[in-house]
């Protein structure tokens, strides 16, 4: 028996090491016999730390609670490059740095860092990889961090990532925002990108079951890649679940994009869960053949990434794109799919309470 815990919380959960991280053990019990989250004890004053040297980078802003921990960049970004338990070793960031990693483009060189950034889709170079090397603008109001980019100048665009750490538990508000600063109208998107730690497993959701009698028109759009190869060993396409390991000895890149209509993705690594909500508006369109959610992995890195409705933004024009985030520690995902679902089904029950 392990305890699943929105940190502080209790879940009661059976279930052994998911076949796709480690061997098969026996299966988890059945989702409707989890316990419910228990209420979360309350935890410290949001703590605020500046002028913090992390990962090489100096000048950041450490907030916690007591029970989580944010590092935020304002040297360069805007970048988020820690979300872990508050206190904890650096092997439990839930986001991954790579520093090694750099792209040149006739814009400058752009360096990928890891941590949690913000992009405007669809892709392209060199205008995606406009580098970010340059001071933010931070504003504080309340506990609410606003991070601002300098305005691009290849693009007119200017990046805005706003942070609001809950004053308990691991909940996280990110606001992602695109404001078009140059004379001419410019279609994009949000893009907002989470590069994980090495070593884990993200998972998306499959639509809801339904017979043929049910349901003759498709569900939604799986989006593949030309590099895309389903046969590799990294995916696993079962009915309820998408899921992609990433393997820093396996460098092939893979990808898929989905038109997420439950609005949730995850990423398991070390007992570790990181789960994210974020909307699906499924009436608008989104860029790379209407994907609001997609995943991407090579040995370096694995991305977990959501995307806003593509829209025409006028001069002056400000589009936003939100992320829910939680943390979840004491994690087992079980046996395959029913270990997942068993482990996901009370957390979907409580972030689904907290939005």
């Amino acid at each position: 028996m392990k305890k699943l815990s929105l940190l502080a919380a209790a879940f009661a959960l059976t279930s052994g090491l998911a076949s796709c991280i480690a061997g098969a053990q026996p299966a988890a019990p059945p989702a409707d016999k989890q316990a419910p989250p228990a209420a979360v004890p309350p935890a410290a004053a949001l703590k605020v730390e500046e002028k913090v040297s992390y990962a090489g980078n100096e000048g950041c802003i450490r907030l916690s609670n007591g029970t989580v921990e944010l590092v935020l960049a304002t040297q360069l970004g805007p970048r988020i490059l820690r979300y872990a338990p508050a206190g904890s070793a650096e092997a439990d960031n839930l986001f991954g740095h790579v520093p090694e990693v750099t792209v040149k483009t006739d814009l400058g060189q752009w360096f990928i860092r890891g941590g949690h950034r913000l992009w405007h889709a669809p892709e392209g170079k060199p205008r995606s990889y406009a580098p970010d090397n340059d001071p933010v603008q931070v504003v504080r109001e309340g506990d609410t961090f606003r991070l601002i980019q300098p305005v691009e100048k290849a693009t007119g665009i200017e990046k805005e990532i706003d942070i609001t750490l809950d004053p308990t538990g691991s909940h996280v508000v990110v606001v992602h925002k695109l404001t078009n600063r140059g004379q001419f109208a410019i279609e994009m998107s949000c893009w907002a990108m989470s590069v994980m730690n090495k070593g884990g497993t993200a998972i998306l959701p499959q639509e809801p079951y339904q017979s043929h009698d049910e349901a003759l028109l498709p569900a939604r759009p799986l989006v593949l890649w030309p590099y895309t190869n389903l046969t590799d060993p990294r995916w696993s396409i079962g009915q309820k679940y998408i899921t992609l390991r990433h393997d820093p000895d396996m460098k092939e890149s893979q990808k898929v994009g989905i038109l997420n209509r439950q609005g949730w993705a995850a990423y398991y690594r070390n007992s570790l869960l990181f789960f994210k909500r974020f909307p699906c508006e499924a009436e608008k369109t989104y860029p790379d053949f209407n994907s609001n959610n997609e995943t991407y992995t090579d040995a370096a890195i694995l991305e977990l990434e959501t995307l806003g409705a593509l829209e025409k933004v006028q001069p002056g024009g400000t589009i936003s794109h939100r992320e829910d985030w939680w943390l979840y520690k004491s994690v087992d995902i079980g046996n395959g799919e029913a270990g997942i679902a068993a482990a996901l089904q009370p957390v979907l029950t409580d972030t689904a309470k907290k939005q």
